[in-house]
């Protein structure tokens, strides 16, 4: 057969489109030709997939191979697509079933010894191949269990190309290849998973902690203000393990996150919320995602569905933060490259930490700030406005006290499974009033909807003094609609049916909190 057909996935962002691999066999003088827009490294296939083939026992004709990649318009990057024109080749030379290799994707890179060596983003490439139709794929031994994390598909491991070949109705003499092991990578995310630690540890601090469930039970952001050992980071550390289990599209899209980044899951599919906490020193392409060819997911989109982590939030250079209001706002993120736009979802909740000043002394007794005002107030001011704004709880943080410290043993905290059942029944009720809505959390709803068609303004007596705050400009519109968010948070842990005056009147410290 001169010309044979399959699939394989083409990936941009977390979005896969399916790719039709064709191969034409004529005859002229020998040659290797690979069109319809690839990379560098796809376009190097031609030498991989040639000498796997002869090094496999299963070698391609000394003749001329066309192998034409369908949408030629879409951008291709990376070796993934080796296999699926190895046998596309294999296929139009009739080596192998032309029939059985068009109804199977095939997925991975070939090595020059004709085994299969493992890709990155198998997750989201599989899941858009079923979303496309089709319900078997062909992926390397190393692969095939995160593969098998996505429901409704067959998934066929092969360790070479003879394997594939040999699945695939060829007939060749028999070799023994050994699979290529997934390369081990060290899991920064999953060994902070495991450091969360109980809410019970912390000691003190009844205010922060409380904050700490609000923002659990609405998915709102939090800045935490406070001097060195005050606990904000152990209180950040905790919220992940008081939010709610992952549901199953949610725990699928999380790791593919995970996979198209080089950390796919190694024991199946967790239902924890992720939790990111990159270093000050990352760049805005580390926050959000990017790179030259294959654009990759940053620290933000990898925290979807979870907590992102900024502590030193003033040591991080300026425009890094200024990245994230606008997926704070939209809960995505868009990446603009020339030929491309990559879409990571970026629905996360934001931490950020802060001392009161450089040498973090401000504010705390006993201990003697050496800063002047212009020192503190630049410091602090490296977070925007906009930013702020955009933060639902703003806490001020103290240390605590010997005698807190008393108070604290005799009345010891609530725990992290007490929290979260609080968080879970706090949820539902806002899940419930929000129901044939697009919305399933206080801090989705639109500000102009919460007030107007969806009716969940409280008014009265309940919102004068935050009526007040605007009419003064002590908050501006987007944090009204915050506060009120928080106000309905506060009255979903309290198990009320509508805010009233004292929910309100705690919302608005816990936004205001810093200034007062």
């Amino acid at each position: 057969m001169p010309v044979a057909r399959t699939r394989s996935v083409a990936l941009l962002g977390l979005t896969g489109s399916i790719v039709e691999v064709e191969a034409d066999l004529s005859s002229q003088l020998p040659a290797f030709v690979i069109i319809g827009l690839p990379d560098a490294a796809l376009g190097e296939a031609r030498d991989r997939v040639r000498a796997a083939a002869v090094n496999a026992g299963c070698p391609l004709p000394q003749r001329r191979l066309t192998v034409n990649l369908s949408p030629a318009a879409l951008p291709k990057h990376g070796s993934g697509f080796d296999l699926a024109i190895a046998v596309a080749c294999l296929a139009a030379a009739g080596e192998i079933s032309a029939e059985s290799v068009e109804r199977v994707v095939h997925l991975g890179e070939l090595g020059l010894d004709g085994r299969l060596r493992p890709i990155d983003g198998i997750l989201p490439a599989v899941l858009a191949a079923v979303r496309a139709g089709f319900d078997t794929v062909m992926v390397p031994t190393a692969n095939a269990d995160e593969a098998s994390l996505v429901p409704g598909v067959t998934v066929i491991g092969v360790a070479s190309l003879l394997d594939a070949a040999v699945r695939h109705g060829g007939v060749f003499d028999e070799q023994v290849f050994e699979a290529v092991p997934a390369p081990e990578r060290a899991d920064p995310a999953g060994a902070v998973e495991e450091a969360h630690g109980d809410l019970a540890d912390v000691s003190g601090n009844e205010g922060a902690v409380e904050a700490l469930l609000a923002a659990a039970a609405g998915g709102h952001h939090v800045f935490l203000l406070g001097p060195p050992g005050a606990g904000k980071t152990m209180l950040a550390s905790r919220l992940p393990g008081i939010l709610p289990d992952l549901d199953a599209d949610e725990a699928l899209e999380v790791a593919s996150l995970r996979s198209l980044s080089g950390r796919p899951p190694v024991a199946g599919l967790s239902h924890r919320p992720p939790f990111e906490a990159p270093h000050h020193t990352a760049t805005a392409a580390a926050m959000v995602g990017g790179g030259s060819r294959l654009i990759r997911p940053g620290a933000a989109a990898r925290a979807s569905h979870g907590v992102l982590f900024l502590d030193e939030a003033p040591e991080f250079p300026a425009a890094v933060l200024d990245v994230l209001r606008q997926p704070l706002e939209s809960g995505s993120i868009a990446i603009h490259r020339a030929n491309a736009v990559a879409s990571f979802p970026a629905r996360f909740q934001l931490v950020i930490a802060a001392n009161p000043c450089p040498c973090g002394n401000h504010g705390s007794k006993g201990a003697e700030c050496t800063c002047p005002p212009n020192a503190r107030r630049r410091y602090l001011a490296r977070i925007s406005g906009p930013l702020l704004d955009r933060i639902d709880v703003q806490l001020k943080v103290p240390r605590i006290t010997a005698a807190g410290l008393r108070v604290a043993a005799e009345r010891p905290g609530i725990s992290t499974a007490v929290a979260r059942q609080r968080v879970v029944e706090a949820r539902a009720r806002a899940a419930h009033r929000l129901r044939g809505t697009p919305w399933r959390t206080n801090a989705q709803m639109p500000g102009p909807w919460m007030r107007g068609a969806g009716g969940l303004h409280p008014g009265g007596r309940a919102t004068a003094d935050l009526d007040r705050a605007l009419e003064l400009g002590g908050v501006t519109m987007r944090g009204y609609d915050r506060i009120l968010k928080v106000a309905w948070t506060l009255a979903d842990l309290d198990g009320a049916d509508v805010p009233g005056l004292d929910h309100v009147g705690r919302a608005l410290f816990l936004r205001k909190g810093l200034s007062l």
